[in-house]
């Protein structure tokens, strides 16, 4: 089920990580809700982040649900590498460019007992995800291109959101509608006026200089 209050799930590529333990704490103490985790391969984003190494450690530190977001190609390969590493809610993307079976993989996801996500890209229309809302538990619209940190947000993905809010009023299994790409206190706002409830900030909460102040901003308290 979809929450009904606003979820900030911080994205530890921002963090430190030479003090990884130290962030998620930190972040934890100040009011995350869950922690995000951005894999990234080299092939399906022009970047590489890290692996279920990484997704391990932050499991060991903390009990709050880590929202991990594939943005690798054969994701159904991976996956149980990070359902091992602790996982709870596992994000795949819809493009073609992934290289996966879209519903199969959803599938090993629902059958791994993690929550099901679904991502789509900038250039990705909505249409894309619409045949699979019914499998999933979240849609992530990325509001960036995906790959790097620090990104400008681009306001003109506010559609797709409305899209997904729309498609959750005629339904009683709702989704979560997440937004991630240049979310500080101003995008946020638009973002959940729009109807997102989870919103994935890096830049604008590890580079604050009071993560409780800036986790508070975000969710317009």
């Amino acid at each position: 089920m979809a929450s009904n209050k606003i979820i900030v799930a911080p994205s530890i590529l921002a963090a430190d990580f030479s003090n990884l333990a130290g962030e998620v704490h930190a972040i934890e103490k100040a009011g995350a809700d869950w922690i995000h985790c951005d894999v990234m391969d080299g092939h399906f984003v022009d970047n590489i982040s890290f692996g279920p190494m990484v997704v391990d450690v932050a499991r060991q530190q903390t009990k709050l649900p880590l929202d991990v977001h594939l943005m690798i190609e054969h994701a159904d390969h991976y996956l149980p590498r990070f359902v091992k590493a602790g996982a709870n809610s596992i994000t795949v993307h819809v493009e073609p460019e992934a290289k996966h079976d879209v519903v199969k993989t959803l599938k090993q996801i629902r059958d791994a007992g993690c929550r099901v996500g679904l991502s789509l890209n900038p250039a990705t229309p909505f249409e894309a995800v619409e045949p699979f809302l019914d499998k999933i538990d979240l849609l992530l619209v990325m509001t960036v291109h995906p790959g790097f940190g620090g990104q400008p947000f681009r306001p003109e993905m506010m559609e797709k959101v409305k899209r997904a809010a729309e498609w959750n009023k005629s339904r009683e299994q709702k989704i979560d509608i997440e937004v991630d790409g240049g979310i500080n206190a101003e995008t946020a706002h638009l973002s959940i006026h729009n109807g997102a409830n989870v919103l994935v900030a890096g830049t604008s909460i590890f580079h604050a200089k009071d993560y409780s102040e800036a986790i508070r901003e975000l969710r317009g308290e």
